[in-house]
């Protein structure tokens, strides 16, 4: 077991660390002792993470700084969010019912981020998405013994390595298997009722005005899960895998999407019917709009992020496909799938508000 620095300790260490970075490199661990690849004594495992290094981890965390919301909401749903201490900001901004403590809160965002705080923590594991930097940090750490792991929540396409990795890292297969389980029942379903339907042209617009997702991003990654098809999916996108681009006005009313969706920045506390009503005026005020198809058919959708992002994604690709598909989900209560994220996944219990406060038809 890694030996444990006190606060004082740890913060001065911490500073010398960021001073003398630059001038003496990195600084290697007197670790000393060696395990066979299935783990070994001490209750100790190895784990492969999200850009395939390999990991050492003393056991099952206890406690944990976990960046991203998304990573933070998979914490949460495999039971393991009571051993998470440290957070960022827009996790605290975004998940209202987690109550984090402005001293859990180490970073900003998945850049800056404050390391003697990290050590104060004393967590067993620090774990952040790729597009963090993670490569700092498992520099500054090495010398404190804090290991840290890959783990990429907001990724569509690494759903289920991701939540079987933190099922590791956090001693919670059972709870990983739970959450998989739930993501597996959704998207089957999607798959069962939209086989053999033809896609339904979607425009999905996100935060920005006219700023839509191109192919390799989860947005159209969920359009054409849901029977859907990209209005935007001949654009190429250099193989960024979160690609987004703001398109010319024109070519919207050029592509007459059948079926509009904006999902605007997420928080599970909800915003308000004004934001709502805000944003209908807005859309349907652009010019030429209301010729679109989706206008005339009053298939508008105007939507919480952190909904309709929720569990990777799939809640909005459920809510998507009964939109796209209406006759064949006409049994299917998407709400209900939300409410179980909410209550059962993320303990809000009865203080869940509902769906018709993150999700509207506002044609």
């Amino acid at each position: 077991m890694r030996q444990r620095l006190s606060a004082l300790t740890a913060a001065t260490a911490v500073t010398a660390v960021v001073l003398l970075a630059s001038a003496c490199g990195n600084v290697t661990t007197e670790d000393g002792e060696e395990e066979n690849a299935g783990g070994g004594g001490g209750g100790s495992l190895t784990v492969v993470d999200d850009v395939g290094r390999t990991v050492e981890l003393d056991g099952p965390a206890e406690r944990a700084v976990v960046l991203n919301s998304y990573g933070n909401e998979f914490a949460q749903a495999i039971g393991a969010g009571d051993r998470v201490v440290g957070y960022d900001r827009v996790s605290q901004s975004r998940l209202p019912y987690l109550d984090i403590a402005d001293d859990e809160v180490v970073s900003e965002d998945l850049q800056e981020i404050n390391y003697e705080s990290v050590v104060e923590l004393d967590p067993d594991v620090f774990v952040l998405p790729r597009n963090g930097a993670w490569q700092e940090a498992a520099d500054q750490l090495e010398s404190f013994g804090i290991p840290v792991v890959v783990a990429t929540a907001w990724d569509f396409d690494v759903f289920h390595e991701t939540v079987e990795l933190l099922g590791e890292v956090f001693g919670e297969p059972e709870g990983a298997q739970r959450v998989s389980g739930f993501y597996d029942e959704i998207f089957g379903l999607i798959s069962d009722r939209v086989a053999g339907t033809e896609p339904v042209r979607v425009y999905w617009e996100t935060e920005q005005p006219y700023l839509t997702g191109l192919p390799g991003s989860g947005f159209d990654q969920i359009i054409v899960a849901a029977g859907g098809e990209n209005i935007y999916g001949d654009l190429e996108t250099g193989g960024d895998q979160q690609s987004e681009t703001t398109v010319d006005p024109a070519s919207i009313l050029e592509r007459a999407p059948e079926v509009v969706v904006h999902e605007f920045g997420p928080s599970a506390e909800p915003t308000g019917q004004e934001r709502f009503d805000t944003l209908r005026d807005e859309l349907f005020g652009r010019a030429g709009w209301s010729e679109l198809p989706a206008v005339r058919d009053d298939r508008v959708f105007v939507t919480n992020g952190w909904a309709t992002s929720a569990l990777s994604k799939a809640i909005g690709a459920l809510y998507l496909a009964s939109w796209l598909h209406p006759e064949e989900f006409a049994d299917v209560e998407p709400g209900a799938y939300l409410d179980r994220w909410a209550q059962e996944f993320q303990g809000q219990g009865a203080d869940f508000p509902g769906e018709d406060v993150y999700i509207q038809r506002v044609g």
